[in-house]
């Protein structure tokens, strides 16, 4: 296991890496001078010049490129070009509203995808079976934003149970959750349901039931320990994304988090919020990704000689 965990480790930082290298290329690519923006519109040649030499610009890209990893293993994401404010202090304070939203969408997504999962393949081709895999259609082809102004309509605003542009209470975040969990949790049942399907026509499984053990028993000790690997790897992926904004349902609700600030960032191109965002973004679904590996390796032990 402690080979298994520090191969995966290796991977990681490996992958870490390379997001440096793609953030660093579409920074140096871009058609924005950020001198130019750092310095102001309407900065003299001179201020000009000096901004280049502040941000690093005069060097050769390799060195460029030396200087801004050295920044980045610092922690130094860089400074806003809009406000001025360190890029890493203006994500941490969204990373709070961000981090509430992607731990109530994730729960969404497991509480509602897995038991509908389990169920539908419980009652393999019968209504319930039939009713699942209709309704994950369903929540799988509606686009995020068209669900999330359908609640906010339905639900606060013609038949006001949660509260309409609010972000600072436990009702407030219901229907941001829930717009951004229920295309998840649609995913989750037609995975779990064709994994549970999988297991329950292994041998070990009539095994078990041939031995007298209850359908429960079954269901709980065999057959979803081999099962949910899938559901584990997705859980983990998800976690990470969510924790580097989710654009659309911050958009819909108004909610203060970091994709909304990245969005803000686009439109004034203030590349350094952006670069700090996908960073901060991609790191954690790496790490999320790590913490999926390891936990599967945990639940099914084969998987850590693969």
């Amino acid at each position: 296991m402690t080979r298994y965990i520090a191969g995966r480790l290796g991977w990681a930082v490996l992958v870490v890496f390379a997001i440096t290298i793609i953030t660093f290329g579409v920074a140096f690519l871009s058609p924005v001078d950020p001198a130019r923006l750092y310095a102001g519109l309407r900065a003299t040649h001179a201020e000009y010049e000096i901004a280049r030499r502040q941000l690093g610009l005069d060097h050769p890209i390799v060195v460029q490129y030396w200087l801004y990893l050295k920044r980045l293993l610092h922690g130094n994401l860089g400074t806003s070009y809009s406000t001025g404010e360190p890029v890493l202090r203006l994500v941490l304070s969204r990373l709070p509203a961000t981090l509430e939203l992607a731990a109530a969408g994730l729960l969404v997504e497991v509480v509602i995808g897995l038991p509908l999962g389990v169920l539908a393949a419980l009652k393999w081709q019968g209504p319930a079976d039939r009713i699942v895999l209709t309704g994950s259609l369903l929540g799988v082809v509606v686009p995020q934003f068209v669900l999330g102004f359908v609640l906010l309509y339905l639900f606060a605003y013609k038949i006001p149970l949660f509260p309409l542009g609010a972000t600072d209470s436990l009702p407030a975040l219901v229907l941001p959750a829930l717009a951004l969990g229920l295309p998840g949790a649609a995913w989750y049942a037609r995975m779990v349901r064709s994994s549970v399907l999988n297991v329950l026509g292994e041998d070990f499984v009539r095994n078990s039931r041939a031995k007298g053990l209850s359908e429960w028993s079954v269901v709980t000790r065999h057959v979803m320990r081999n099962s949910v690997g899938p559901a584990v790897t997705m859980i983990g992926l998800d976690f990470g994304i969510f924790l580097g904004g989710v654009l659309v349902v911050e958009q819909v609700f108004g909610w203060p988090g970091i994709g909304q600030q990245a969005w803000n960032a686009i439109t004034a191109n203030d590349i350094p919020v952006v670069l700090g965002t996908v960073i901060v973004a991609a790191t954690a679904v790496v790490i999320f990704n790590l913490v999926a590996d390891i936990v599967n390796a945990l639940l099914d032990p084969r998987i850590k000689y693969s």
